[in-house]
C-alpha cells in the first residue's frame, strides 16, 4: 500500500458475505444497533495527486468514476450504512467477509486487522458533554486499500467531514495515498481525547472537594465517573497497539517516510492519553478509598455519640433504679403495717412506731451503702 501506481482496469472481486451477521457482544444490547439509512452516503470523492477531481452521487457512481480515473483514489464516507451497501462495497473492493460482518454488527473493540492488501481499523471516538458532564462515545470503521478508503460511522462522532475538509486543504498530505487519510482520521480521534481527559480531570477535582466537604451524594457520582473512566480506558488503551501494528508494515508496504513521522507523532499522543487515563482511574480509586474511610470515620463518630448517649442514659437509669429500690423498702414496711389487722402485736406495742421508722431508716441506709459501693449512686 505504498506509492501510487498506474492501475489496470478494475474487476469486481466478489466475496461471500454472511446473510445473518453474528450478534453483538456489546453489553448495551441490540437496541443501540441503528438500522442503515437510505441516505447513509455522506460524501464520496475521487482524488488524483491530492486533489479532488470527481464527486460521486452514490456507490455505483463512485465505482464507475474510480474505474475511469487513472491513478485515482476513492474516499467513501458512510453513516450507519445498510447491510446491502456493505455487501456492495465488499463485492467491489474485495473486503473480507469477517471484516464486513464486524462492520455490520458494530460495537466492536478498537483493533487493527489486515486482510491481504486491505486494512480494517476500528476506532472508538469520545466527546465530553459539558452540559451533562458526561462522556459520549462513538465508533468508526475504516477500510484502507491500495486505492480506496471507506469510512463507516455508527455515531455522531467523530466528525469526519471536518477531517476531510482539513485533508483536502493539504494536498501534499493527501497525495501520499490512503494511508494519509487513515492518519488524518486517527489524528482527529486522538486529538478528540484531550478535551475528554480535561473534562474528567475537572470532574475529579470537583469530587475531591465534595468528598472532603461531606457531600452525601458524592459516592454515587464517584461510581458514575468511574464507569465513564473505565469505558474511556477501553476506548483508548488499544490505540498504541493499533499504531504499533500499523508501523510494523511500514517497510513491507513502502509507507512514505514523512507519513511514518506523522503516525509516530500520533502514537506518542495516544500513549500520553493512555497514561493520563490510567492516572485518572487511579485517582478515582484513591478518592473512593478516601471517601470510604471518611464515611467509616463519620459512622464511627456517630456510633461513638450514640454509645456515649446510651451510657449516660444507662447511668441515669441505674440511679433511678437505685433510688426506687431504696424508697421501696419503707413503702413496703409502711404498707405492711398499714393493713390494720386486729392481731398485729406491733400495732399495740409502745415502741411499734419508733421500731417501724428505725427499720425503714436502717433498710434505706443499707441499700444506699450497697448502691453507693457499686457506683449506682
Amino acid at each position: 500500500m505504498g506509492g501510487r501506481r498506474v492501475r489496470a482496469p478494475r474487476r469486481k472481486r466478489e466475496r461471500p458475505v454472511p446473510e445473518a451477521p453474528e450478534r453483538s457482544l456489546d453489553p448495551r444490547g441490540d437496541d443501540l444497533v441503528v438500522p442503515g439509512r437510505g441516505d447513509s452516503l455522506v460524501d464520496a470523492g475521487i482524488y488524483v495527486d491530492g486533489e479532488r477531481v470527481h464527486t460521486a452521487t452514490d456507490l455505483a457512481d463512485t465505482y464507475r468514476l474510480l474505474r475511469e480515473t487513472p491513478d485515482g483514489m476513492a474516499w467513501i464516507g458512510l453513516y450507519r450504512p445498510s447491510e446491502a451497501q456493505l455487501v456492495s462495497l465488499a463485492g467491489e473492493f474485495g473486503l473480507h467477509e469477517l471484516a464486513v460482518e464486524d462492520a455490520i454488527v458494530a460495537h466492536q473493540r478498537p483493533k487493527l486487522e489486515r486482510y491481504g492488501e486491505t486494512l480494517f481499523v476500528v476506532l472508538r471516538a469520545a466527546r465530553y458533554a459539558d452540559d451533562r458532564e458526561e462522556v459520549d462515545f462513538g465508533e468508526v470503521h475504516v477500510f484502507v486499500g491500495r486505492d480506496f478508503v471507506v469510512t463507516l460511522r455508527h455515531s455522531e462522532s467523530p466528525d469526519l467531514a471536518e477531517v476531510r475538509a482539513r485533508v483536502e486543504k493539504a494536498p501534499d498530505l493527501l497525495r501520499r495515498g490512503p494511508e494519509a487519510v487513515l492518519y488524518a482520521i486517527m489524528d482527529a480521534v486522538v486529538d478528540g481525547y484531550a478535551p475528554v481527559v480535561a473534562g474528567l480531570q475537572n470532574d475529579i477535582d470537583e469530587i475531591e472537594t465534595q468528598v472532603f466537604g461531606g457531600d452525601p451524594a458524592v459516592s454515587r457520582r464517584i461510581y458514575e465517573l468511574s464507569r465513564e473512566t473505565v469505558e474511556f480506558q477501553r476506548a483508548t488503551r488499544p490505540f498504541p497497539a493499533i499504531l504499533s501494528g500499523l508501523s510494523a508494515g511500514f517497510d513491507k508496504y513502502g509507507i512514505d517516510e514523512e507519513l511514518r513521522s506523522y503516525l509516530r507523532d500520533v502514537h506518542d499522543h495516544a500513549t500520553t492519553v493512555v497514561e493520563r487515563v490510567g492516572d485518572l482511574r487511579q485517582n478515582l480509586t484513591d478518592i473512593l478509598s478516601v471517601n470510604a474511610t471518611l464515611v467509616n470515620q463519620a459512622q464511627n463518630e456517630e456510633m461513638k455519640h450514640l454509645t456515649e448517649a446510651s451510657y449516660a442514659q444507662s447511668e441515669e437509669v441505674k440511679k433511678i433504679s437505685a433510688w426506687a429500690a431504696i424508697l421501696f423498702a419503707p413503702t413496703l414496711i409502711g404498707t405492711i403495717y398499714g393493713m390494720n389487722f386486729d392481731h398485729m402485736p406491733e400495732l399495740h406495742w409502745a415502741f411499734g412506731y419508733p421500731f417501724a421508722v428505725a427499720l425503714m431508716a436502717l433498710v434505706c441506709a443499707v441499700l444506699h451503702a450497697v448502691f453507693k459501693r457499686r457506683d449506682w449512686l
